[in-house]
């Protein structure tokens, strides 16, 4: 037999071999105080959380709250693919919240991931990831309703003081199709962290029992779903003088079973059943213990032990890890070992230069690195500078600050972007660290926002009905490639007797029927919008204000500008103010004109009509084919005196419902003339009844729910 599986069948013979005791014994007296003794351990229990299954969806959105009570915080996140047989992998939508400053080291091999982060707070060194800045939510539901807006959500957690988290992709069973966040949630199979905080391990010395039997007592709790489940111990104690006399009890929730892998051998005292690590498939069955600390105690007393080296309460873990820095196995007759420094982990450069990030403003570029981040990612700064040697940087109480104008130290200066490179010295390395760093020159640039009533985008109106569609396109020129535009808030602003109509907030839509469409050929942002009739008096003006963000992964991420047009909103059917005389004039001058020509007409025929008579009572009657052609002309000038009904109203789609559009009326001068092509008699419509109104009712222009699909294109027809 291999020696080294020597102890572990030692262990197992003891395990099976042990007696149980069947008394009860006195109160244990047992004053627990705090020792030298680590556990870890993995858990898929949060505070908050919920899992959903989206089976069908092309993206998925998984969102981490990471709550830490640490200023400065390093996590380890690793993002496992799932193991469905997919010949295209769906993306991945993660959206990280921190309380904190927090360095990221993510492992995400083989995953189609887009990160959505706030980069003040969360830095992470993957230049290969495909980042999104965050909008700078005050509240958790604003926080999920963008969320929401990006795809269905698989995943929610909040987690306090992560260390590390194992989030995997692959399909949960058995649970619901949407995710709400639920207390206290078991995550499963879907998500596992370990905490920052180290468990509290305590311990004492039993009084009145001789020797130097050890005990050993983890005691995991119930948790939010029984099922079953097992959890893995690995239990290191450092002893210079072989096999401690020792115990260990394992305490848990009956569907708890208990896989151990140990470097001593020692006596195994579990609830359930339990396995060794070498023997995996050999279950021994445990015995009923106490479920209280104080019983745990007793327990360990009637097993001989004279002392508890280490007692800790954990969750309901997957994986729990005890090491143990001394042995109660006797007193030590060679000389305890000697503890060797673990050598010190290096500076992580590609974190420490990812905290390096310009502020520009006022012709002025700033790069600030806080010493507690530099601290934390084990760095030593010797210096730092810009491009010019010369130009170095401060060193304040608790930060390096390196500063310059457009100007000096190095810059360079076009047209629209001012560049430069951050040179850092470090301790640990020999070699120089270089940074790029860029600033947009705001100077140079100009911003434009129009109103289209149209989604071709090719003239700009200042006028807009109830119930027409607007289209907003907002553009930067010149256009700059390293830069992208990003619509953060819009708003219509009626005055201050009416309520301002927020259309899109923290780049989500907001209200009916309003929707984000597809940039421009130049990067434009554009959108359209409906107004409900009576969110607005009219006639009335207003101002139309977007904020835009100045966005990309080389440049400042925090260049913010707002543009704003003026608009005149009026009531369908109705013509501009402005209009409206000229348009009284030009129908009364019209009327008269069209009265003239047909006073002339009539003449005319009379006038050259011959006038016989057949029989005496046939004098002065008109021949038929003058009857006929002044039937005619009545119809060629359109006076059978029917309106014509127009047709069916256009419908824009929407998600929850159509969304009723009302075709753009032209002005008179444009408008087809009446002729008997056009008349509901020459088409074969009859009449209305004389009780019937002469005018339909007019469309409905409220938008029954939001609105989140690109609009479809119309045509409008008058008949």
């Amino acid at each position: 037999m291999d020696r080294r599986t020597l102890p572990l069948v030692v262990a197992l013979l003891l395990a099976v071999c042990s007696p149980r005791p069947t008394s009860l014994a006195e109160t244990v007296h047992c004053d627990l105080q705090p020792v030298d003794a680590e556990v870890t351990y993995i858990t898929s229990q949060v505070s908050k959380g919920c899992v959903a299954q989206v089976p069908n969806a092309t993206l998925e959105v998984h969102i981490l709250f990471l709550e830490s009570s640490r200023e400065v915080s390093e996590l380890e996140l690793t993002i496992q693919k799932s193991k469905q047989n997919d010949s295209r992998p769906r993306e991945v939508l993660l959206v990280l919240s921190a309380n904190k400053n927090m360095l990221l080291r993510l492992q995400a091999p083989g995953i189609p991931l887009n990160l959505a982060f706030n980069p003040k707070l969360i830095f992470q060194g993957h230049p290969g990831v495909n980042t999104t800045q965050l909008p700078p939510f005050t509240t958790q539901k604003q926080f999920l309703d963008w969320a929401e807006a990006k795809g269905p959500i698989a995943s929610i957690a909040e987690l306090n003081d992560p260390q590390s988290i194992l989030l995997r992709l692959d399909q949960a069973q058995r649970v619901p199709s949407s995710c709400n966040l639920e207390p206290l949630t078991d995550m499963g199979h879907t998500l596992e962290w370990s905490p920052l905080t180290r468990a509290s391990v305590r311990g004492c010395r039993l009084e009145g029992v001789p020797g130097h039997k050890e005990a050993h007592i983890v005691r995991v709790l119930p948790g939010t779903e029984a099922g079953p489940r097992t959890v893995t111990v690995k239990v290191e104690l450092r002893c210079a003088s072989g096999d401690p006399d020792a115990v260990l009890i394992l305490q848990g929730p009956s569907y708890v079973s208990w896989l151990i892998d140990a470097n001593h051998n020692m006596q195994i005292w579990t609830t359930g059943e339990y396995s060794f690590k070498i023997f995996p498939e050999k279950n021994i069955r445990g015995f009923v213990l106490p479920d209280t600390p104080q019983g745990l105690l007793g327990e360990a007393r009637r097993l001989n032990a004279s002392m508890v080296a280490s007692f800790v309460e954990l969750p309901l873990a997957s994986v729990v890890s005890l090491q143990a820095h001394s042995c109660g196995g006797g007193p030590q007759t060679s000389p305890p070992p000697v503890r060797t420094t673990p050598p010190k982990e290096s500076c992580n450069q590609e974190l420490l230069l990812s905290l390096i990030q310009p502020n520009c403003s006022k012709d002025v570029m700033t790069v600030v690195l806080k010493k507690d981040l530099i601290s934390t990612l084990r760095c030593t700064i010797t210096s730092l500078t810009f491009s010019d040697p010369s130009c170095q940087a401060e060193d304040r109480d608790d930060q390096f600050v390196l500063r310059s104008t457009y100007s000096n130290c190095g810059m360079k200066v076009t047209e629209n972007v001012v560049r430069n490179e951050v040179v850092v010295n470090l301790l640990s390395s020999s070699s120089s660290q270089w940074k790029k760093v860029h600033c947009i020159n705001m100077e140079s640039l100009s911003f434009q926002l129009g109103l289209y009533l149209s989604p071709h985008f090719l003239q700009v109106s200042h006028t807009i009905e109830l119930g027409q569609q607007g289209f907003v396109q907002v553009s930067m020129s010149p256009s700059i490639p390293e830069l992208m535009l990003q619509l953060d808030s819009c708003h219509l602003d009626l005055g201050p007797d009416t309520d301002t109509v927020e259309l899109i907030q923290s780049q989500t839509t907001k209200g009916s029927c309003v929707s984000l469409l597809s940039p421009g050929p130049g990067g434009d942002v554009r959108f359209s919008f409906l107004l409900r009739g009576y969110m607005v008096p009219t006639p009335t003006t207003g101002t139309l204000s977007c904020t835009i963000a100045l966005r990309s992964r080389s440049l400042s991420p925090d260049t913010h500008r707002t543009v704003s047009t003026r608009l005149n909103i009026v009531s369908p059917g109705l013509p501009d103010k402005g209009l409206v005389l000229p348009a009284v004039l030009g129908i009364t001058f019209g009327a008269f004109l069209i009265g003239a020509l047909l006073t002339a007409a009539l003449w005319y025929i009379y006038s050259h009509t011959p006038w016989r008579s057949t029989r005496p009572g046939d004098l002065g009657a008109p021949q038929p084919a003058l009857a006929q052609q002044e039937r005619l002309s009545s119809h060629q000038l359109g006076t059978t005196g029917h309106e014509l009904i127009p047709g069916p109203q256009p419908l824009h789609s929407t998600k929850d419902g159509p969304c009723p559009l009302r075709p753009p009326l032209l002005p008179p001068s444009q408008r087809p003339a009446a002729s008997g092509g056009t008349s509901l008699e020459h088409l074969g419509v009859p009449p209305p009844h004389p009780t019937e109104p002469s005018n339909p009712v007019g469309p409905d222009y409220s938008c029954p729910g939001p609105w989140r699909e690109r609009p479809l294109p119309y045509k409008s027809t008058l008949l």
